[in-house]
């Protein structure tokens, strides 16, 4: 029997992904990833880790609620769970989306995540406890490529729920070492499904904030964890007339339209965030439109492209891709000319690189 790793949060799509794995004859083991303060019930084991043959379900540190959610979800199913402190790795990416926001550029933290925690630290957990794979709830899909030594990764089934864009910087050689579960299917029948499993998070609601800003209230997170900052500065229009004041370029996006503080006769947004100047710069529509990007600190997950290459691109998680092409300028740079204007392209976002439904990879914008 194929022993796997689960990541469950709590929520009902790792929850089902448990129960669908059981169905199709792999050993689960269910690792809940703690961001708090590391306890003594985590350090057992080898190199810190737990003893995976244990059936104890009360080993690890599990007082959030969505740790106990997990917990009595692999009680029910009978599986053994973990839940371990990555305390550390949280503080890189709460360090990293900090850092990112005060140089003036729009984190992604999901897809740091992804590459530094999920599919990082869950395989090194993996290894330890003699798993051949590990497997998350995410809405993705991973099908054989004709050719080709890896599968390739696509787009969940559920449009309104995939998750592909947020999985494009996973290592290439994991590919064949993951599992999504719940990939193949649609929301509601995955949560009909789990009703039916009896699971009792079938109905949980979906989580819609970063883990570590449950309020979501990025400016108020950025003051408690790096204290006051001298970002206060001049709202300006593209022509670099004066248009009034703001408290911190930290707290707009590229794209924003409310909270500007000023009133305008019509539409306007946030077209550009001058960190060197402490500018914020408002424009119109087409002012805010795009067609040509750039993207660095490049992930392929489908070797030997060709480029020019004709595609489509996401520059958002929730964003419609758009036709384009990719020109590669340097090893660790590409060029994307788009068809139409892109609205809202944000350095420090992922932009991710499709052909049809498959992830080819993607790189960061400039």
């Amino acid at each position: 029997m194929s022993r796997v790793v689960l990541a469950m949060s709590g929520g009902v799509d790792s929850s089902a992904s448990a129960w669908l794995l059981q169905e199709q004859g792999y050993e689960v083991v269910g690792l809940f990833m703690r961001s708090g303060v590391s306890e003594d019930a985590c350090e057992t084991g080898i190199g810190g880790l737990p003893i995976v043959d244990a059936k104890s379900h009360k080993q690890g540190c599990c007082s959030a609620s969505d740790a106990a959610d997990a917990r009595r979800v692999a009680d029910a199913l009978d599986i053994p769970f973990h839940a371990l402190n990555f305390s550390d790795a949280f503080g890189q990416i709460k360090d990293y989306f900090a850092d990112e926001y005060l140089a003036g550029r729009t984190p992604n933290p999901c897809v740091m995540c992804n590459v530094w925690l999920k599919f990082g630290k869950l395989w090194d957990f993996a290894i330890h406890v003699g798993a051949d794979h590990i497997a998350t709830g995410h809405y993705a899909q991973l099908a054989p490529a004709e050719g080709e030594d890896r599968p390739g990764l696509y787009r969940g089934l559920d449009a309104s729920k995939d998750q592909s864009y947020v999985l494009f910087g996973i290592e290439r050689d994991l590919l064949d070492r993951i599992l999504f579960p719940v990939g193949g299917y649609q929301k509601t029948e995955l949560r009909r499904l789990a009703e039916h499993a009896g699971i009792r998070t079938a109905n949980k609601p979906d989580s819609q904030e970063i883990c570590f800003i449950p309020d979501n209230d990025y400016a108020r997170f950025l003051y408690d964890y790096r204290g006051p900052q001298e970002t206060a500065g001049e709202l300006v229009d593209t022509s670099g007339a004066v248009l009034g004041e703001h408290g911190g370029y930290e707290k707009f996006t590229i794209g924003q339209r409310r909270g500007l503080g000023i009133a305008f006769g019509e539409p306007r947004f946030v077209v550009r965030i001058e960190p060197e100047t402490r500018r914020v710069v408002i424009g119109t529509k087409d002012e805010l439109g795009r067609t040509s990007v750039e993207a660095d600190r490049l992930n392929w997950l489908k070797e030997d492209l060709e480029f020019p290459l004709h595609a489509t691109a996401q520059i958002r998680y929730q964003h419609t891709p758009g036709e384009c092409v990719v020109y590669r300028e340097e090893d660790d740079l590409i060029r994307v000319e788009f068809e139409q204007p892109q609205f809202g392209v944000a350095p420090g976002q992922a932009l991710v690189i499709y052909q049809d439904d498959r992830v080819l990879g993607g790189g960061w914008i400039r």
